[in-house]
């Protein structure tokens, strides 16, 4: 990507020098391709609190919830674009808004243990415009028959 974006700069200092155009320019445009490498190297992160919750037993038909707490420590803030769970007996809600530096978010997974006997991991992907934009936690535990 770094070099795709070089290249796109080496094109647009040759053709702005070509056409004659000012110094300027050429500087402010440099300096625009600087701040996005800046912006990619020091952007927002996503640190979550626990990144596992074991649920121990439960007996089938009960429902878990479990709310996972993480932090920005970046410098940018963090979106949250997209957050699914492995298997729709799992639903996953989140902070909706801009994470700023240091503040704080929550992923709120909810389990519907019907149907599910026996051993369970699930899995909950969040995708971000964070420095780490994919990243993941899970819900365990064992589901026991009625």
């Amino acid at each position: 990507m770094n070099k795709l974006k070089l290249s796109a700069a080496i094109l647009l200092f040759v053709t702005l020098g070509a056409c004659g155009n000012s110094n300027k320019q050429s500087e402010q445009a440099e300096s625009n391709i600087a701040g996005t490498e800046e912006q990619s190297i020091m952007g927002g992160k996503i640190e979550f609190s626990e990144s596992e919750f074991n649920f121990g037993e439960v007996k089938e038909g009960e429902i878990v919830d479990h709310v996972y707490e993480f932090t920005n420590t970046g410098s940018t803030p963090v979106i949250l674009g997209r957050v699914t769970a492995s298997c729709g007996c799992t639903t996953p809600s989140y902070t909706q808004t801009p994470i700023l530096p240091g503040e704080k978010g929550e992923v709120k997974v909810s389990f519907n243990s019907d149907g599910q006997v026996g051993r369970q991991q699930k899995i909950v992907t969040i995708v971000s415009n964070a420095e780490n934009n994919i990243t993941t936690i899970q819900l365990k535990g064992e589901v026991t028959a009625l």
